[in-house]
């Protein structure tokens, strides 16, 4: 039965309230940075569903490497770091072949593995097989210490053989993996030596004369040398890139702290450099008209 208010007939309150949409509330105004942007988004596209954010893409960082490379070009078209750039580059373009082959296995050295140790394994079941015959002589305890100590022996060194076997594969691709990381570990330490006479005391004193690294004295802006300091954080940093590369299809301890290592270097130089670039940009007047790049 409808209730009577002040004799008015009022219709009962429905038994689910329906909140009125966002656009009809008075009280809820819409933000002006909005205006054109629709009140739900469409679903992600399938192109962005299908990409994958968690191996690195060698041809991503090889792209990364050109563009600094054409970089340095353009300011310091003679300079050593241009050369070590290069340098990496094409230690890059081989990068992501070495990081798949780590990771495939070598069929043919298994096959040889697996042959020896079946083989291994039948002539044990067949000497086995031989002992395990009756025979009417009787062995003594002296005998049969003896036999066993024998036996005991051949068992070690069978293990320790099919263990060596069984990780032959793994021992040549960590071999593999360390040379790779030690070729950028040494690329680490020369662009470090790039920038080792890179002294912002140069700037700050202007009548001294800054030394290129090829034996050319050139004068470098205060500018310039942050850029050029830049690079050399750039380059460090895209050489830890290669060496996880590296590891990212190769699970192996040894190899992976090789990596870490590499990384460690490159981010303890490159805070070396970026103290330098703050002592300049500290004693310098901010502007703001600087050339990009």
């Amino acid at each position: 039965m409808n209730a009577m208010i002040d004799g008015v007939s009022a219709a009962p309150p429905p038994s689910h309230p329906v909140a009125a949409p966002a656009a009809q509330r008075a009280d809820v105004p819409r933000s002006p940075r909005l205006d054109g942007v629709p009140e739900f988004l469409p679903p992600p596209t399938d192109d962005v569903q299908s990409d994958h954010f968690d191996l690195l893409d060698p041809d991503q960082i090889v792209k990364t490497i050109v563009r600094i490379e054409a970089r340095i070009a353009d300011r310091f078209p003679n300079a050593g770091l241009r050369r070590v750039c290069r340098k990496l580059h094409s230690i890059s373009l081989i990068a992501g072949e070495r990081s798949t082959s780590f990771g495939r296995p070598i069929l043919w050295l298994r096959a040889v593995v697996w042959t020896l140790v079946i083989g291994v394994a039948l002539s044990l079941l067949a000497t086995v097989a031989l002992l395990a015959k009756p025979t009417t002589e009787s062995l003594g305890i002296i005998d049969f210490i003896q036999v066993l100590e024998a036996g005991i022996n051949d068992v070690v060194l069978i293990g320790a053989a099919l263990l060596f076997l069984t990780t032959l594969e793994n021992r040549i691709k960590r071999h593999r993996v360390l040379a790779a990381i030690h070729e950028l570990r040494a690329m680490a330490h020369i662009i470090d030596m790039h920038q080792l006479n890179k002294d912002p005391e140069r700037i700050l004193h202007p009548e001294l004369i800054l030394m290129e690294p090829n034996g050319q004295d050139r004068r470098l802006s205060a500018f310039d040398l942050c850029r050029y300091l830049d690079y050399c954080s750039e380059m460090l940093s895209l050489i830890g890139k290669v060496a996880a590369l590296y590891v990212q299809r190769f699970d192996d301890a040894t190899a992976l702290s090789a990596v870490n290592e590499v990384e460690n270097l490159c981010s303890g130089l490159s805070r070396k450099i970026w103290q330098k670039i703050m002592i300049i940009e500290a004693a310098l007047p901010k502007s703001s008209d600087a050339p990009p790049g």
